[in-house]
């Protein structure tokens, strides 16, 4: 099934660039333009779930709690970008919201290089 991570990191990437430019675009005072971007966002997140549970299954015999703390960090990830958006439409406060995105998405992103099919520069 996936066996590589080329279509997880395509998706989130492209999702965090889209949720960027939803937050962009509703500042702007572009409601529209922002609810079609924060349409397709919700698509991207969708995907981003999808292919992270193909390699979930897929690799979990590998490391199966640093594959399922991964999990449950990166779907708290995507939780936090919508929760963010949803906020920042209804006009509340966003600030403990984007401090825990943070300190998640730095994370889920440092233990998905660890993994043995992250990244690994120096090993």
């Amino acid at each position: 099934m996936l066996t590589r991570t080329d279509a997880h990191v395509t998706t989130w990437v492209i999702a965090i660039i889209l949720f960027i430019v939803a937050l962009l675009l509703h500042k702007a005072g572009r409601e529209k333009a922002a609810k079609i971007v924060h349409m397709i966002v919700r698509l991207f997140y969708i995907l981003v779930i999808i292919t992270g549970a193909l390699l979930f299954f897929n690799n979990q015999s590998i490391n199966p709690g640093l594959y399922g703390v991964k999990l449950l960090v990166g779907l708290l990830v995507v939780v936090l970008m919508e929760m963010i958006l949803v906020r920042t439409v209804n006009k509340k406060g966003t600030g403990l919201l984007w401090v825990l995105f943070i300190i998640l998405f730095l994370a889920v992103l440092y233990i998905g290089l660890r993994l043995p099919m992250g990244w690994h520069p120096f090993a």
